[in-house]
């Protein structure tokens, strides 16, 4: 494992931010990705028309990368080739925090092996949001990501996590599944 050098010294390379969007409302946006929206030099987007929309609303002008699953693997080494150049970009979900069921964890992976600065900005998180209104005891908690979209896909995921919650976790554990 390489160790993140996001806050020290000083790197001729860009930095990588991965920035939270609202979940739904616009108001929950931060001052701080607010800023770094508008400071960085592209923002890679998920959806370009969604995001379109939260930077109108914010005011911001920052040019967009259209970066999604789908062209991921040709957009990377665009997008290292830019941080190596010294420039900012921030990249972004449709809603919530990037890299939990887009393809930044294969940016951050490249940004990370180039060691180039990889920074958060927190902000909403729907599934600790609804875990945490729900009532259920928070901790222990398990996050697996989304449910594939397919019945036999979902049943052979079920029967797979079966395995590594027994005996191990048989106590007080509660899990929250996102669908999208």
């Amino acid at each position: 494992m390489q160790i993140q050098k996001s806050f020290k010294g000083h790197s001729p390379y860009g930095k990588l931010y991965l920035v939270a969007t609202p979940i739904g409302n616009l108001e929950d946006m931060t001052f701080r990705a607010i800023q770094t929206l508008k400071e960085v030099d592209w923002i890679a987007a998920e959806d370009t028309r969604n995001t379109g929309l939260l930077l109108k609303h914010f005011d911001i002008s920052t040019k967009q990368i259209s970066f999604h699953e789908h062209n991921a693997k040709e957009k990377i080494p665009d997008l290292i080739g830019l941080l190596k150049q010294g420039q900012n970009i921030a990249q972004v979900s449709d809603a919530g925090l990037p890299s939990i069921s887009d393809p930044g964890h294969d940016l951050v992976k490249a940004a990370i092996e180039e060691d180039i600065a990889v920074v958060t900005v927190p902000g909403p998180s729907a599934g600790i949001s609804a875990l945490i209104a729900s009532g259920l005891a928070p901790q222990p908690h398990i996050f697996y990501g989304f449910l594939p979209r397919k019945s036999g896909q979902q049943k052979q995921f079920f029967e797979s996590k079966k395995i590594i919650l027994r005996p191990r976790f048989s106590m007080n554990l509660h899990i929250v599944w996102l669908i999208p």
